[in-house]
């Protein structure tokens, strides 16, 4: 054996050693994590904690620079632990989806069931949709399509696009989805690295923190209040920004609390990802509904590392068809269309030969209904005692039950034929239930939600 094979030998060996010292290290943190999310669960607090991490991360590369190690590996390494431990310490805590999967269960055993957990209108799409279905089969739009979406769609939104915010779109600057939900989970899985770094601001949607994880990417979470009217400071999010961050994620009307960012702080926010080069993913499913102030897209910002989400299910009430789209720069929508070809293909074309029907559908009579039901929701909530802001769109109040787990009351109400999510599903807001519009059975619903309140001796 020469000099040189006996070496590499000895380092191979020496790397082997260090390699199983790292595996043992892990197991033994891993074990320290799951006796940290344990109490932590025992005693409510959030898994996530900010500062910690922080300060962390600040001493972790001031010995990397110490040992000359370099940053951004370090900071990536970090952001894996991070992970792993928010993954061991998180639960399969109670979201909107498991309580409907109970109440389906229920009502398959004869019971009836008030749905206010989800966000599915009860009224029916667009009469044009329902036509267009055989229409399409009789057309013959049953084979394989474009992973991108048909083109005659793509045109018609990206003209729509084009009117509504004042820009210049074509069909590069869309994709076709199955929902705004693989939108969502393409634009953050494509753009991201795992390593990379994404902020959201809670209370959310979970998917867009599931999808991080997913990736691989570490989720830095802006807690933002009711009493700082559910808006993040621009401070906390500079404060978040790290040479990883690679995203920011944007969801208004937001779901759960229908907030909308004042003018002022949202051109705040865009600076700051502009002037820092980040993706800026923006949901804006809720745009039809709002109700007080104006929403405004952050396509209006021009900027070319922007992604909105859009869906049909919301405006027109086409939840089940599964028909949502993203408008985006073309180098974004095409690696979001080489993810679609891997995993769906592309989306049915009856479906959206039924969507291109019913785009230009005048949703004005859906947004009244769902404003009148808010309305006799504000109403049923105050009656109940719950603390909430009035939403300035979306379809949703998120209210507090102060003092009081609101999971329980979650509980007490679907054995009273309610139906509720539990804040827990949207962040950490234990005491908080998220109270949607959905149904035409509103007061019948808020007045269970009192009657158990008033019922039972654990309320305020």
């Amino acid at each position: 054996m020469t000099y040189d094979k006996i070496r590499i030998k000895k380092l191979r060996d020496r790397m082997e050693y260090v390699t199983l010292s790292m595996v043992r290290l892990l197991q033994q943190r891993t074990k320290i994590s799951r006796e940290i999310g344990e109490l932590k669960r025992l005693s409510g607090l959030s898994v996530t904690d900010g500062a910690r991490e922080v300060a962390l991360r600040q001493q972790i590369i001031e010995d990397a620079v110490n040992e000359g190690i370099p940053q951004d590996m370090v900071a990536r390494f970090l952001n894996h632990l991070l992970n792993e431990s928010a993954i061991v310490q998180l639960q399969d805590g109670p979201t909107h989806l498991s309580v409907f999967a109970r109440a389906k269960a229920m009502e398959l055993e004869g019971r009836h069931i008030v749905h206010m957990e989800v966000g599915q209108p009860d009224f029916g799409p667009p009469e044009a949709a329902g036509e267009a279905l055989l229409e399409g089969f009789r057309a013959g739009h049953v084979r394989y399509g474009l992973p991108a979406g048909d083109a005659a769609l793509r045109g018609a939104l990206a003209e729509d696009v084009g009117r509504r915010y004042g820009i210049k779109s074509s069909t590069d600057n869309i994709i076709v989805t199955p929902g705004a939900r693989f939108g969502v989970f393409a634009a953050i899985t494509t753009m991201l690295n795992p390593g990379d770094e994404i902020i959201i601001m809670e209370p959310a949607w979970p998917a867009y923190k599931e999808a991080a994880i997913y990736r691989g990417a570490k989720p830095h979470v802006i807690h933002t209040t009711l009493e700082n009217g559910w808006e993040p400071t621009a401070e906390s999010i500079e404060w978040s920004l790290t040479p990883q961050t690679r995203m920011l994620v944007l969801s208004y009307p937001s779901n759960p609390t229908g907030k909308i960012l004042p003018p002022k702080l949202l051109d705040e926010i865009m600076n700051m990802a502009i002037n820092r080069g980040i993706y800026v993913l923006s949901d804006e499913i809720y745009r039809d509904y709002t109700m007080r102030g104006r929403h405004r897209s952050i396509l209006e910002y021009s900027y070319n590392k922007c992604i909105v989400t859009q869906s049909f299910s919301k405006s027109h009430s086409m939840a089940g068809m599964r028909i949502g789209y993203a408008v985006s720069s073309p180098d974004i929508i095409e690696r979001m269309t080489a993810a679609s070809a891997l995993c769906l293909t592309g989306v049915a074309g009856v479906i959206q030969y039924a969507a291109l029907k019913s785009l230009d559908y005048d949703t004005a009579q859906n947004v009244e209904t769902i404003r009148k039901r808010l309305d006799v929701i504000e109403a049923g909530a105050r009656r109940a005692g719950l603390e909430f802001l009035p939403p300035d769109g979306g379809m949703y109040v998120f209210g507090r039950v102060p003092g009081v787990d609101g999971m329980e009351v979650v509980d007490r109400c679907l054995e009273e034929g309610l139906a509720l999510a539990p804040g827990t599903g949207f962040g950490h807001y234990p005491e908080f239930l998220r109270i949607s519009a959905g149904t035409e059975e509103a007061e019948t619903g808020m007045n269970i939600l009192y009657d158990v309140l008033r019922k039972h001796t654990w309320k305020r």
